[in-house]
This record gives structure tokens, C-alpha cells and sequence, in this order.
């Protein structure tokens, strides 16, 4: 039990510490750019090696799906925000304990949220300006990501009230206290897509589940554009081979 106890507090930790995204602040100075950009995440630390070897990656490009009744996916982000974080990699609202999704029958509690631009999954070839990942653990350190795509057009007024509050230095924190600002986020319609996948920085960890919402909301050009200013750079890990897996719908 101490065993278990001791990878469990580990992975949480993790979850905490970063972006879906997730991954360790030490981790070799991994990054986006140059020579800590992806494709060299892999070699950065024996830590990454999934990031190379693999099977189950992600993001990827949402093509072929096999249409099945899908449970329904239960959400309730009734809680509020507690801070928004500037953490090198990516802008992250952590949040309280009052959030949850029920996913086969598994209660996952909301962790975070954290951003992407251009989007990281795609949907049949479409890439989205930006790209939400609201990330949540279950009792057991699971990991369940719920995507959800922005694409451009009237200003995100729930979006506004973070941006906000956005730290422009790294490591900066802003006091962030928004009720229900993660369902105030979400689109009318809930209808996804899953399939199983990883983090998508490093240490690329495998194993988490993936609901990438089909509908997606708005987001203006100007607000894109202040969040790329903010992290300097693109910050989306390119799409990964699906090979064996199946998407769901």
C-alpha cells in the first residue's frame, strides 16, 4: 500500500506542477522552440522516452470514427476558480474541488484548465487558433482531458474575464475567483469524441483518456493574438500517428 500510495502522490503532483502539459518543471528545459522543441523531447531526459517510443500519443487527427452509443458525458463545474498561472509553458487556471465529470461510471474532479495555440488535436485536418484542455483526475491518480476547440470569430466574453487576470511573466500568478467559469467556457452541445491517449508534453506519459468536444466557441483574433504574445511562441505539440488505435463517437 505504501507503494502504491507513493506513485499516486507522484502522479498528482505532476498534475498539479504543469500544463496536459503535466509534466515536471525540471524536465531538462523542454520547450517549443529550437533545441528543446519536440521532436527532441524524447532525448532531453531517459524520463521522456515515451515521448519517442510511444504507441499511444498525443495529439492527434480526428479522421476515421467508429459511431457507437457513447455514454452520456456527465459534467458538473459548478466550483470556481482559485488563481491563473504563467508557467513558461502555457497559460493555467487552477481550480477548486467543486468540479467534476463522470466518465464510465468514474468521477473525475477538474484539476485545471490550461491553453494551446494553434489547437493540438485536429478534426479532420481542421486546425483551431486555439485549444482548451481541462484536465482532471480520478481517486486513483487517472487522468481524463476534456478538449475543447476555439475557432475564430466574436469576442469569448468568459475568456475575457481570464485573459484579464493573464500573468505575462513566467512563474506569475494572479488571483482568479470565477464561479462556474469551466461550464461558462463549454459549448451548448456536448457531443464528443474519445479515444485513448497521453500528455502531450513531456514526460508524455500514456494511459489518459481523451474527449475532444465536437462543437466548438468562439474566440477572437485579438485575444489569440494576446496569448501568443504572452508565451512568445506557438505552443502545440505537433499530431502523433494514430496507428492501431480507434476513435469513438
Amino acid at each position: 500500500m505504501k507503494i502504491i500510495s507513493t506513485i499516486l502522490s507522484a502522479t498528482v503532483a505532476i498534475v498539479l506542477s504543469s500544463s496536459t502539459s503535466l509534466a515536471k518543471e525540471d524536465n531538462h528545459h523542454w520547450g517549443y522552440t529550437g533545441h528543446n522543441s519536440p521532436e527532441s523531447w524524447a532525448m532531453l531526459s531517459p524520463d521522456n522516452k515515451m515521448c519517442g517510443l510511444g504507441k499511444n500519443q498525443s495529439p492527434i487527427n480526428i479522421t476515421t470514427t467508429l459511431h457507437i452509443n457513447l455514454d452520456e458525458l456527465k459534467i458538473s463545474y459548478s466550483g470556481s476558480s482559485k488563481n491563473v498561472l504563467n508557467n513558461g509553458h502555457t497559460i493555467q487556471v487552477n481550480m477548486d474541488e467543486d468540479n467534476t465529470i463522470i466518465l464510465h461510471d468514474m468521477i473525475f474532479k477538474l484539476k485545471q484548465f490550461h491553453f494551446h495555440t494553434p489547437s493540438e488535436n485536429r478534426i479532420h485536418g481542421k486546425v483551431f487558433p486555439l485549444e482548451a484542455h481541462f484536465v482532471h483526475l480520478d481517486k486513483d491518480g487517472n487522468i481524463a482531458v476534456v478538449a475543447l476547440m476555439f475557432q475564430e470569430g466574436a469576442e469569448n466574453k468568459e475568456l475575457a474575464k481570464i485573459w484579464e487576470k493573464m500573468p505575462t511573466k513566467e512563474g506569475e500568478k494572479s488571483e482568479l475567483k470565477l464561479q462556474k467559469i469551466a461550464s461558462a467556457l463549454l459549448p451548448k452541445k456536448m457531443e464528443h469524441y474519445h479515444f485513448n491517449g497521453s500528455l502531450t508534453t513531456p514526460p508524455c506519459t500514456e494511459g489518459v483518456r481523451w474527449i475532444v468536444l465536437k462543437e466548438p466557441v468562439t474566440v477572437s483574433k485579438e485575444q489569440v493574438e494576446k496569448f501568443l504574445h504572452t508565451m512568445h511562441h506557438a505552443n502545440n505539440r505537433p499530431v502523433q500517428p494514430i496507428n492501431a488505435r480507434v476513435v469513438i463517437d
